[in-house]
């Protein structure tokens, strides 16, 4: 029996298969292997806000099942008139002030610094992360002791300057000392990390840049803020803005300062609540989730607002495009 002629037999499958494969290789693998982040983030991220929109519309109490019903905007228009809101606001701002801007300059002045050839620089670069590693519940326990009125080691120090010696200063009473004590565990906490980040920008800059300004007459200082912050503008941008969200997230601090961290209170005047603490007391204190939704969803844009404000700002200050 002779044979089938070539030009009539079938075309192998073999190419066009592989050919299928592999557009599908390009085109819908990588989307199958980013998949899993969006739908947790969809989950536990998208799904939460707007649910929590749906309940800042709401009348929602825990201790009376049968006050329901939609509440529209009432429960902003209340925000607007509430004095605790108003004070936690301020307070959450003056803290934030106080924590962030310090911390990001000596996170430069350290990375900076740590950036140079120094002896044990392994050291001291694990050494400066070291705050960061600490559980924030032990360090703010630690700070809170460090900050006690009658035998806190901060109100020892100034003794040994003149100040408190007839009364010790109790850095719970006011708004200054207790914004001021909070900045300082929040300070603690947060420049090694910061610093490390600013390190590995400073890190990619190139070292013949320095060589020719330093020919030029720029010293050290000049460099800095001529050559350095200018070239890791990026990196500066990006802790500007984790610095902000999380400055006015503030909780934890604030919490474990309290006496009592079950009261959420921040004071006995409400001196150092944040509105994070708010929250969490209208919430699950006093149970009225509407209200409490109301304000986490003021925060929420509070907290866009700022941190968009700070991006601009901080890319105006380093050179970027206007």
């Amino acid at each position: 029996m002779n044979p089938e002629p070539a030009h009539r037999r079938a075309p192998d499958a073999g190419p066009k298969s592989r050919n299928w494969l592999h557009r599908f290789d390009n085109k819908r693998v990588p989307y199958l292997l980013i998949s899993p982040f969006f739908l947790l983030f969809a989950i536990f991220g998208l799904f939460p806000i707007v649910f929590n929109g749906v309940v800042a519309l709401r009348n929602w109490r825990l201790d009376d099942p049968t006050l329901t019903g939609w509440a529209g905007l009432a429960n902003f228009e209340k925000l607007i008139h509430d004095d605790a809101f108003w004070n936690a606001l301020f307070n959450t701002f003056g803290i934030f002030i106080l924590a962030t801007v310090p911390q990001l300059l000596i996170a430069l002045m350290v990375a900076n610094l740590l950036n140079r050839k120094l002896r044990a620089t392994s050291w001291w670069r694990v050494g400066v992360l070291l705050p960061y590693v600490t559980p924030v519940a032990a360090s703010t326990l630690v700070f809170a002791v460090f900050f006690s009125r009658d035998n806190g080691m901060a109100n020892w120090l100034l003794s040994l300057v003149g100040f408190g010696q007839d009364a010790p200063l109790d850095w719970r009473a006011q708004k200054w000392s207790a914004w001021l004590a909070i900045a300082t565990m929040v300070n603690w906490k947060w420049i090694g990390y910061n610093a490390l980040l600013y390190l590995s920008a400073m890190q990619s800059i190139p070292k013949d840049v320095y060589e020719a300004a330093a020919v030029d007459g720029a010293g050290p200082w000049r460099q800095l803020w001529r050559i350095t912050v200018p070239m890791i503008q990026p990196v500066l941008v990006f802790t500007v803005v984790l610095s902000t969200i999380g400055g006015l997230q503030l909780f934890n601090e604030p919490m474990l300062f309290e006496e009592n961290p079950a009261a959420a209170s921040g004071g006995s005047n409400g001196q150092w609540q944040t509105i994070a603490q708010l929250i969490y007391k209208v919430g699950w204190k006093d149970l009225n989730l509407g209200y409490a939704a109301a304000m986490s969803w003021a925060l929420f844009l509070i907290i866009l607002i700022v941190a968009a404000l700070n991006a601009l700002a901080t890319n105006r200050l380093g050179g970027g495009r206007r």
